[in-house]
């Protein structure tokens, strides 16, 4: 068994216990294959052991392994940071958006999106730990923004995501993951119909999953630590 095959057994396993210790199953939560730097050989081998969902961060590195996997029916997420001038090959490319936090971005991901493809499932992003260096729309700011791109016509808004702060203490991660399905549960009771929290990577998905994530966002412990280049 290849290196990636077997730490995706390994997660998968990790994912089954937290989900039955939170009285949840297996089949309540989606892994997603965080693959940004890693070569489509890495990918490939994945997809070789069963994983079908990979999420990408960087709209041109993510165009190059679409185009070299075009074999596999791989299902691929957004879920870095969306730049005004790539919102069209994302809508073309992605099945699902993660990191929307602007009506700007939300309204061009509508317009882009292809005819003859599905709508594009989207996730709003909340910067729920409150920290300047990250991407999301304030909890504070969320209700109007919700409602304004549920309405467009090319998109699903199918729910919310969130990169808390790291911490490394299990009772204190579940706080910020708490907080987000609080208000996906409140934005639910002013009648939208959100069914996704994708939330909680690989140092604390199983805080993640006890506190309800539908989806966990998993790289380094499927892919081995990343190596970045410097210019």
């Amino acid at each position: 068994m290849t290196t990636i095959a077997s730490n995706l057994q390994a997660v998968r396993t990790a994912i089954t216990k937290a989900a039955i210790a939170a009285g949840r199953t297996t089949d309540d939560v989606t892994l997603l294959a965080v693959s940004k730097t890693f070569p489509s050989s890495a990918l490939r081998a994945a997809f070789q052991a069963g994983q079908t969902r990979f999420a990408e961060n960087y709209v041109q590195e993510a165009l190059g392994k679409i185009a070299e996997l075009g074999d596999l029916p791989i299902e691929w997420y957004f879920i870095g940071p969306i730049q005004s001038n790539k919102t069209r090959p994302i809508a073309e490319n992605f099945s699902w958006v993660h990191s929307v936090d602007r009506l700007m971005i939300a309204e061009r991901l509508s317009e882009q999106r292809p005819d003859q493809l599905p709508p594009l499932q989207i996730c709003l992003q909340v910067n729920i730990s409150g920290e300047r260096s990250k991407s999301g729309i304030h909890p504070d700011e969320i209700d109007a923004l919700t409602h304004a791109i549920a309405k467009l016509p090319r998109l699903k808004l199918r729910g919310l995501m969130a990169v808390p702060a790291p911490c490394d203490d299990a009772a204190v991660q579940r706080a910020p993951f708490a907080q987000l399905r609080e208000l996906r549960d409140k934005l639910n009771r002013q009648g939208l119909r959100l069914d996704t929290l994708s939330m909680g990577m690989s140092h604390d998905y199983a805080a993640a999953i006890a506190e309800g994530a539908t989806m966990v966002r998993i790289g380094s412990a499927i892919f081995g630590d990343r190596i970045y280049k410097t210019s």
